[in-house]
């Protein structure tokens, strides 16, 4: 019994598939929309990359603005930022690894 119900399932799951793989009325594989590539590669060409050229544009002009203005250094000691139980096992203990004294700052803040 088992036998016949397991045919009968794989035989539905097989003719499902044989008859969702069928394509009723005009597709790209049916030979009848042959010019849709040629739509697809202007818009590529005429829309999509001076799009991403005007972006690219626009984000550098706004970065080299932003980079005129000069910024401050700003720190606040918080006493549940920058605990350090113990010293760091290099140079003086209490730089990092990576260390940039224009940007990192230290538990008393920034360097002069």
């Amino acid at each position: 019994m088992s036998a016949v119900l397991n045919h009968a399932i794989r035989r539905f799951i097989q003719t499902s598939a044989q008859r969702a793989a069928q394509v009723q009325g005009p597709s790209a594989q049916s030979g009848l929309h042959e010019g849709a590539y040629k739509t697809w590669k202007n818009l590529s060409f005429f829309a999509a990359v001076p799009a991403i050229l005007l972006c690219a544009a626009n984000c550098y002009m706004t970065h080299m603005e932003h980079a005129k203005h000069p910024h401050e250094k700003h720190f606040t000691k918080y006493e549940y930022l920058v605990v350090r139980t113990k010293k760091f096992p290099w140079g003086d203990g209490n730089h990092s690894v990576f260390h940039n004294p224009e940007v990192n700052a230290l538990p008393d803040g920034f360097e002069a």
